[in-house]
C-alpha cells in the first residue's frame, strides 16, 4: 500500500508509514491509493545511481591526500619549499571533477505515471520530455556486465515517434524492476 501523505510504499499490514509515520486507517480494511500528480498516479520517480559519484569523490579524495604528499616531498628532492596553501588548494581542486558529475546526474530525474514516461532535465534551462504510454513500443533492459555486477544498467525504451525513437534511462539501479512496472502500467493503459 502507498501512503496517502508522502508515497512511500509500505507493506499491506501497516498500520503507520515507515516513512512519514502516517496513522492509516484503524478499523476495516486500509485503501491503497497512489500519490497523485495532477490527475495522473505516480508510479515511480527516479535519478541515475549516485554510485559513481560516490566513487568519484573517495578516489579524488584519495588523490588529493597523495597530492599534497607528492608535492612535499618533490619540494623536499629538488630543494625549493612548496607553499602548503598551494598543495591543498591543488588537493581540493581533485573535488571539482566529482563535484561536477553529481551535478550532472542531479539534474536528470525519470517519472512513470499511470499515463506517461517523463524525463526532466537541466538546471538552468530545463527539458521535460513526455512519453505517452500509448507511444511506447517496446521496453528492453541492457546492462554490460561491470553493470550488471553492480545491479545497475539501462532501460531503453522505443517509442512511435520517428523523430525521437529510443530513449534511455541511463544507469539506473534495478533496471528489471522498473522495466517490469512501466511494463505493467502498459498493460493496465490498455496499451
Amino acid at each position: 500500500m502507498f501512503c496517502i501523505k508522502c508515497g512511500t510504499k509500505n507493506s499491506a499490514e501497516a498500520v503507520f508509514c515507515v516513512k512519514c509515520g502516517y496513522h492509516f486507517a484503524g478499523e476495516g480494511e486500509t485503501k491503497i491509493e497512489k500519490p497523485i500528480i495532477g490527475d495522473e498516479a505516480k508510479i515511480f520517480s527516479i535519478r541515475p545511481t549516485l554510485m559513481f559519484v560516490q566513487t568519484g569523490y573517495a578516489a579524488a579524495i584519495a588523490s588529493a591526500f597523495l597530492l599534497v604528499a607528492v608535492l612535499y616531498y618533490f619540494g623536499q628532492f629538488i630543494g625549493i619549499s612548496i607553499p602548503w596553501q598551494l598543495s591543498v588548494f591543488g588537493g581540493l581542486a581533485l573535488l571539482l571533477i566529482p563535484a561536477f558529475y553529481h551535478v550532472k546526474r542531479n539534474v536528470v530525474r525519470y517519472t512513470l505515471t499511470d499515463a506517461k514516461v517523463e524525463i526532466d532535465e537541466g538546471v538552468i534551462s530545463r527539458a521535460s520530455r513526455k512519453i505517452p504510454l500509448r507511444a511506447i513500443q517496446d521496453v528492453t533492459v541492457q546492462a554490460t556486465i561491470p553493470q550488471r555486477f553492480l545491479g545497475i544498467g539501462d532501460v531503453i525504451i522505443e517509442n512511435a515517434n520517428e523523430a525521437d525513437d529510443r530513449i534511455v534511462l541511463k544507469n539506473i539501479g534495478s533496471p528489471k524492476k522498473h522495466a517490469d512496472l512501466l511494463l505493467e502500467q502498459m498493460r493496465l493503459s490498455g496499451k
